[in-house]
């Protein structure tokens, strides 16, 4: 599979998930211009062809400023110096000053044309190259073939499908903090806690708080539970007496908006 733009991807993945028609395009780091009319999405029997980007210094130099793609500067200058011994083109030397950009100079032999050159350079170096994709990806333990469009969208599906776990997952952390802090508020404000004074076994306390909260909790979510219960008789009593009535109902206010 080809490198592709990253932007570009997520157009292309925001236009699928909203119903849109979209195209996608190789686009390589190493620069370069490409031809990518038989790209064919990425499938088996499509071709690109990428070039060098040449720049005419004068009549008698020529400079490589960026490569096709899956070309380095010594294999470049390597397929130069083989066309050269063949007599494909005609040159006195190669210079690679590549630093942070690439720049391989290329000195051509008296009375040369330049042009003629670059035309030798496209046809018998790797200033040109041919790419076939062939993206291929794992699907029930078998390798498939597909285009680029259609993986894609796999991808963009199965991002909508973690996402939605992520938030299910969110989701109930919430329910259960504001449950809890729901259990709390009435626990405390109702004096619950006073009813298990005189309680003498764990039933006898478990049954007193059920039976405390039962007028209070209509509006949870779910059924309050011996677990619940239990967290209750955790609270410690500085908690107990220091608890703000308005903090937890603001507590609670900012679970309901998801905060």
């Amino acid at each position: 599979m080809l490198p592709h733009n990253f932007n570009e991807l997520i157009d292309g993945a925001v236009a699928f998930l909203k119903g849109r028609s979209f195209k996608l395009l190789p686009d390589f780091p190493t620069g370069g211009e490409a031809d990518c009319e038989q790209y064919n999405d990425g499938l088996r029997g499509g071709r690109i062809r990428v070039r060098a980007k040449l720049r005419k210094e004068d009549n008698k130099t020529l400079v490589v400023e960026e490569l096709p793609y899956g070309v380095t500067t010594t294999s470049l200058i390597e397929s130069i110096l083989k066309a050269n011994d063949k007599g494909k083109i005609k040159i006195k030397r190669v210079e690679d000053n590549t630093a942070n950009e690439v720049e391989v100079m290329i000195h051509l032999a008296n009375g040369v044309s330049p042009d003629r050159t670059i035309d030798a350079l496209f046809a018998f170096t790797d200033c040109e190259v041919r790419i076939a994709p062939n993206a291929c990806v794992i699907e029930d333990d078998r390798p498939v073939f597909l285009g680029v469009k259609d993986i894609l969208k796999r991808s963009a599906d199965r991002t909508r499908m973690l996402l939605g776990r992520e938030l299910e997952i969110r989701l109930g952390e919430l329910q259960e903090a504001w449950h809890f802090a729901s259990l709390e508020k009435i626990f405390i404000e109702k004096r619950i806690y006073r009813d298990i004074e005189e309680c003498e076994t764990w039933d006898a306390i478990l049954h007193a708080i059920h039976e405390g909260l039962k007028p209070h909790i209509k509006h949870l979510i779910r059924a309050v539970t011996d677990e619940d219960v239990t967290r209750l008789t955790e609270i410690r009593i500085k908690r107990i007496s220091k608890f703000d009535s308005d903090k937890a109902d603001q507590r609670i206010a900012n679970m309901e908006g998801g905060n």
